[in-house]
């Protein structure tokens, strides 16, 4: 039974390291955690169970088996996620290049339970105890990543200025994969020489101290390219708020000088009213009223939405595209602004940019924002648009580059973070975009 039950015991450590690794993705999960551990656990099981069996009854290292099934748990990972495969395989990259580190320890540990008299030339596996303690110290591993992965690696995988680090993360983890297999000894009684042995837990110990060293260095950066994105989104949002103060502030002139200029209508007008003359009276009335400035200086209470979308009604007005708004937003929301901001200015943008390619008598933006019950928040915008949408696997492709839409996926990514959805839709030429936000925690 032993024998059966050493192989079985290294692959048990599958179980803490699928763990570990769907710690900070899980706001990407396809499907419903409890729904996901229901099929995925018992799954592991069985794989842990059977390439143990195999192993025993075959006599194979763990090692070989393990390496052929790691390809097949990355991808069934991946395909659980709604995350890029370079992220969710450098994820699954790093916990293996840990577990490799833990995996050397316990034959250090597996050295110092048995005896090189009970150790056999031909030895394959841990021994049970030895086993046993493999699997404890990886749960600990996990009991100590846990803050760790569910907020600063969380923050890292929800940075979308990170795409070009992604990929080179990998080369570390695989290069430490790859040492800690090169340094076991081909017997395992070359363990029981002292000098051996000193050499070994010393190489063990510098790569785990590099591997955390190279994540922790990750991390920072990772941290400063993220504090970078979100200043250079607020001084996005202040250009927009300065453009709409400017153009707020053109409009008031443009009126106080209206009002000053009314006086001297009413007395040309009743000087064509002592004259009789109505079809002059007309006239001057009517271009009277193609002077007075048309402008809409205020779109909601909430300082920042509005600065939004006063911008790009300017832009779009100055573009002769109608644009019709419809916002109900008080001054003080609970959610974040920035969030709110940017989901706006992604959707004004798409289609502000798609109504400059639609023909002049198309061009259409129609934008909504009301809260339909108590705690949400509705978002929908509409626009024209000329030729065709490309979606791939029910993703919006972008019409600048061969590659999804940033856009888009932004706006989803923010409303499922705020416990909301994102539904896209197209047709008669018409482009709609339904955001629901949810304005309290769940």
């Amino acid at each position: 039974m032993n024998h059966l039950l050493q192989p079985i015991l290294e692959f048990t450590v599958i179980l803490p390291g699928t763990l570990l690794a769907y710690l900070p993705v899980k706001p990407y999960l396809k499907q419903n955690p409890r729904r996901l551990a229901a099929w995925m656990v018992p799954l592991l099981i069985l794989i842990c169970l059977t390439a143990g069996t195999v192993c025993c009854s075959l006599q194979l290292r763990t090692a070989p088996v393990l390496f052929c099934l790691l390809p097949c748990l990355i991808f069934l990972y991946h395909k659980t996620l709604m995350i890029s495969m370079w992220k969710s395989g450098n994820i699954a990259l790093a916990i293996c290049a840990v577990f490799a580190c833990v995996n050397n320890l316990s034959r250090v540990i597996n050295t110092l339970l048995v005896t090189s008299r009970d150790l056999p030339e031909n030895s394959l596996y841990f021994e049970p105890c030895t086993g046993l303690i493999y699997n404890l110290i990886c749960i600990l591993f996990v009991a100590a990543a846990w803050y760790p992965a569910t907020h600063s690696v969380r923050t890292m995988i929800e940075d979308k200025n990170l795409a070009q680090t992604w990929y080179i993360f990998w080369i570390l983890p695989l290069i430490s994969i790859a040492l800690n297999c090169f340094i076991v000894p081909k017997y395992s009684r070359a363990f029981y020489n002292s000098n051996i042995l000193h050499s070994y837990i010393a190489i063990i110990l510098f790569l785990f101290i590099i591997l955390i060293l190279f994540y922790a260095m990750f991390f920072l950066m990772a941290d400063s390219l993220n504090r970078n994105a979100h200043l250079q989104q607020e001084n996005q949002l202040l250009s927009m708020q300065r453009a709409r103060y400017d153009t707020l502030r053109t409009a008031i002139e443009e009126t106080r000088q209206a009002r000053h200029d009314m006086r001297h209508h009413f007395l040309q007008l009743s000087s064509m009213a002592d004259q009789g003359n109505l079809n002059k009276i007309k006239e001057y009335l009517s271009n009277a009223v193609d002077r007075i400035p048309s402008f809409d200086f205020h779109f909601c209470e909430n300082q920042a939405a509005d600065s939004v979308i006063g911008y790009y009604c300017t832009l779009t007005r100055n573009e002769g595209i109608p644009f019709r708004a419809q916002i109900h937003l008080p001054a003080q929301l609970a959610i974040d602004e920035m969030d709110l901001c940017l989901i706006l200015s992604n959707l004004l943008e798409n289609a502000f940019e798609a109504s400059l390619k639609t023909d002049k008598s198309k061009q259409q933006i129609t934008i909504m924002v009301y809260p339909p019950f108590d705690h949400l928040l509705l978002i929908q915008v509409e626009n024209a648009f000329n030729g065709s949408i490309h979606q791939k696997n029910g993703i919006f492709q972008s019409s600048k580059r061969k590659a999804d839409g940033i856009g888009i996926q932004s706006v989803r990514r923010i409303a499922e973070k705020n416990g909301g959805t994102a539904v896209f839709s197209c047709e008669d030429h018409i482009f709609t975009a339904k955001i629901m936000l949810r304005t309290v925690p769940q």
